[in-house]
């Protein structure tokens, strides 16, 4: 999968598939199941690596992600995702980072939120060849630091702003995208105005793509979790699957055959030969 593919997709009006993915056997999965773009999001922070916020997520922990994910995918697009720090010092720092995330880590391309205030960054990587993912709408990284974590475009002039925002990144080389937690209504019309993909996480059916966190689309999300079925979830966030019942029944399984003396038995266990147990 290329750019020029998901532009296709976009013109043929197929759906775009974007799945994100942490590690080797979660890449495996996400493109067994036909994922077209495979993100390592930020929300490992989250959902992997036990952080509050996903501000906290770092370089390293990006790229150290990136790698495992790039090696399981051979057909799909590895996005890496720029957390917060990583792009906002300097142009400078910006390239570098990027640069990174697609020479060491084996990203093909990276994901970054946008304000109208680094518009020209965007510019700026493309120029370099770097493929760039656009994030606006709802902007996780610095939500909670500004004006909490609401639907965005949900009235006229801020629905405005957003398809000026999303013209502009269109012109300065972006690929594609992301609209988070906007309303369906703008959303559809800012994908209506783009000749490039928009990838929606909240933000209705009429984007030219979906995207969800593994751990969430699979019930293994945290908070799922340290709620036992209960936990907080977004609006926009739909479970396909139970896996943690799955695998908690496993682990204690497990666990109930140890204690009981059941695991293991003959057919788990390695013997030796008659003569060599007599010679011990």
């Amino acid at each position: 999968m290329n750019v020029n593919q998901l532009l296709a997709k976009k013109q043929a009006g197929e759906k775009i598939v974007v799945i994100t993915a942490y590690d080797y056997p979660g890449a495996l999965l996400a493109e067994q199941a036909g994922a077209d773009i495979v993100l390592v999001g930020d929300s490992l922070g989250n959902v992997v690596l036990g952080y509050e916020k996903t501000t906290a997520v770092t370089v390293a922990d990006i790229l150290h992600h990136t790698k495992p994910v790039a090696r399981a995918i051979k057909k799909a697009l590895v996005v890496a995702d720029m957390p917060f720090g990583s792009y906002q010092i300097s142009t400078e720092q910006a390239l570098s980072n990027a640069i990174r995330f697609i020479k060491e880590g084996g990203a093909a391309a990276v994901k970054l939120e946008v304000m109208e205030e680094n518009l020209p960054l965007i510019t700026s990587l493309t120029k370099q060849g770097i493929p760039v993912m656009a994030h606006i709408g709802l902007l996780p990284q610095t939500a909670s630091l500004w004006h909490g974590y609401r639907c965005q475009g949900r009235d006229a002039a801020s629905a405005h702003t957003l398809m000026k925002i999303a013209g502009k990144l269109e012109e300065a080389g972006a690929f594609s995208v992301v609209l988070e937690c906007v309303a369906a209504e703008a959303a559809a019309a800012i994908t209506a105005s783009l000749k490039i993909p928009t990838i929606g996480i909240g933000a209705g059916a009429e984007c030219d793509g979906q995207v969800l966190v593994f751990h969430d689309l699979v019930g293994l999300s945290s908070g799922y979790l340290s709620g036992l079925g209960n936990g907080y979830e977004p609006r926009f966030v739909k479970r396909y699957g139970d896996a943690a019942s799955l695998i908690r029944q496993a682990l204690s399984d497990f666990a109930t055959e140890v204690r009981g003396k059941i695991y293991p038995d003959n057919t788990h266990s390695f013997f030796m030969e008659a003569e060599e147990l007599k010679k011990l």
